[in-house]
């Protein structure tokens, strides 16, 4: 492919930067990266060495030194001109992002949309970083609080936005005055890779030091387990699945850092007597069947009342019956395929233990074969009736499985529904009832961190924070003040007096 010419990617590939500089390491292990949209061979990676580690965190913490001193409105220009490089390959990361992730083109080209987005949220929050100015009990004094940059954010990315996510972390932290340690997914590391080659463009033109932007590419069991256990890292984001940051949040918690946790969804949609269908179906299709079902935010599961329950059944077969599966690099088709044939057992497992528990399937649920679908990791996305309690359903299963569960009685009914799982992440509910709608959102209402009125779960906005409570694990990514979590609070007094006075009143007389 000429993209990956473009994005510097070669048939064979380091894995590890602190820039422009590589570490030539070759015999600790290749990975050989397939295409499930196609099958075929794209390029491999050779895995970093715990020496590779060792030299990438070295600079990494050097490099520290000198980006905290820059001003933050000087970082946020570099942050700038990030985005603008990221607009001029645009085009081909995001098809890189498709052919390797298996997304569809138009949410490739989104993800990279997404990082321009964060980099423009990101300059603008430079001239932000505020604190809080406090009157002092004390005479005389001043009493203030302000930010300070932490050091290296290790961020360790999940394989279904193989690129949106490390930049929401990077950039907000690189404004911040950290430094950036990135260990991709090994399932979608040229994405990485090609993002390492467009921000090492930047740093080289301004003369900036080696190791503001750092990437490893390793085993899980030993450079993943180095990342955790390093006191050098004082924060570490995790996406991906509530086991892998269960074992995280342990392990830094142990040496008293600290975690910015992105984890599982279960998410749902209501659908009460009084929603809109024409929007209601459109949004819910999306929500279960973009990335294949692999998002975080991915609708789930579709809590309808009784009253309007047989149509939105009916409207919901209609529409997946309209589905286009296929390549997605071919923009008629709505939904490409999973990642691996790993995914594609899991899907075909769920469905099962779904029935097993007294699910109905309703439509698809099969493993797609013949002429487009040679990489085996096609399916056709499924329906099933199913009810909240199975155990199955408890679970995030990260394929285009939607149970549809039906609720009677008021809306409280189904809000109660949907808060009954271990997951927190995304929620949402369609009415044009203003009192549902506000119940929906009250204290009494979802429980999770994103709660939407006539929008579905999937495709959050860069300018709000992005996380969810429970077992998603209470993180906060991307906008609104989500920036200080990645910055050291400090609070600050001073005495501009003559005399000494304590607080509370205390007298201390020598």
């Amino acid at each position: 492919m000429d993209v990956l010419h473009t994005l510097g990617i070669r048939e064979k590939n380091f894995g590890s930067s602190t820039g422009r500089n590589w570490n030539e390491t070759t015999d600790v292990g290749e990975l050989r990266i397939h295409s499930p949209a196609t099958g075929e061979y794209i390029a491999s990676v050779f895995l970093a060495s715990e020496a590779d580690y060792e030299r990438v965190v070295t600079c990494t913490a050097e490099a520290f030194k000198t980006w905290r001193d820059i001003p933050a409105p000087k970082r946020g220009e570099i942050v700038r001109l990030i985005g603008d490089r990221l607009r001029k390959y645009k085009q081909p990361l995001g098809t890189l992002v498709s052919y390797e992730m298996g997304k569809s083109l138009q949410e490739g080209l989104g993800e990279v949309q997404e990082m321009i987005d964060i980099c423009d949220f990101a300059v603008g929050l430079s001239r932000q970083l505020y604190g809080l100015t406090m009157h002092s009990e004390r005479p005389n004094h001043r009493m203030y609080e302000q930010y300070h940059p932490l050091g290296i954010v290790g961020i360790v990315s999940a394989f279904n936005f193989p690129v949106a996510v490390w930049s929401w972390n990077a950039m907000i932290a690189a404004v911040c005055g950290d430094v950036n340690l990135w260990k991709p997914s090994s399932k979608v590391p040229l994405t990485a890779i090609a993002c390492q080659h467009i921000v090492a463009e930047v740093l080289e033109e301004h003369d900036l030091p080696e190791g503001v932007f750092s990437l490893v590419i390793g085993k899980g069991s030993t450079i993943g387990e180095k990342l955790l256990n390093d006191k050098r890292i004082p924060l570490v984001s995790v996406t991906g699945s509530t086991a892998v940051g269960r074992h995280a949040a342990e392990v830094v918690a142990r040496r008293f850092g600290r975690t910015i946790l992105e984890l599982g969804g279960n998410n749902a949609i209501i659908i009460t007597p009084n929603a809109d269908l024409a929007l209601a179906i459109p949004a819910v299709v999306f929500g279960a069947v973009g990335t294949a079902g692999q998002r975080c935010t991915t609708t789930r599961r579709l809590i309808v009342h009784e009253m309007v329950y047989d149509r939105v059944k009916e409207s919901l077969k209609k529409a997946y019956s309209a589905l286009r599966i296929g390549n997605p690099l071919d923009p008629e088709n709505h939904m490409g395929p999973l990642i691996d044939h790993a995914a594609v057992e899991m899907f075909v497992r769920a469905i099962e233990r779904a029935k097993s528990e007294g699910a109905v399937l309703l439509t698809g649920g099969e493993v797609l074969d013949g002429a487009g679908y040679e990489s085996g990791c096609y399916v056709r996305p499924a329906i099933m009736e199913a009810e909240n309690h199975y155990a199955i359903v408890q679970e995030e299963t990260f394929a285009p499985i939607l149970y549809l569960i039906k609720y009677h009685g008021g809306v409280e009914n189904a809000i109660a529904i949907q808060n009954d799982v271990a997951q927190g992440l995304s929620s949402a509910i369609f009415t044009l009832d203003l009192r549902e709608a506000e119940e929906f959102l009250s204290c009494r209402g979802s429980d999770c961190g994103i709660a939407n009125v006539n929008i579905g779960t999937s495709g959050a906005e860069i300018g709000g924070a992005f996380g969810g409570e429970k077992e998603t694990g209470g993180g906060r990514e991307s906008g609104s003040d989500a920036w200080k979590t990645y910055m050291r609070r400090q609070t600050n007094t001073i005495n501009f007096g003559t005399a000494l006075p304590l607080a509370q009143g205390i007298v201390f007389e020598i």
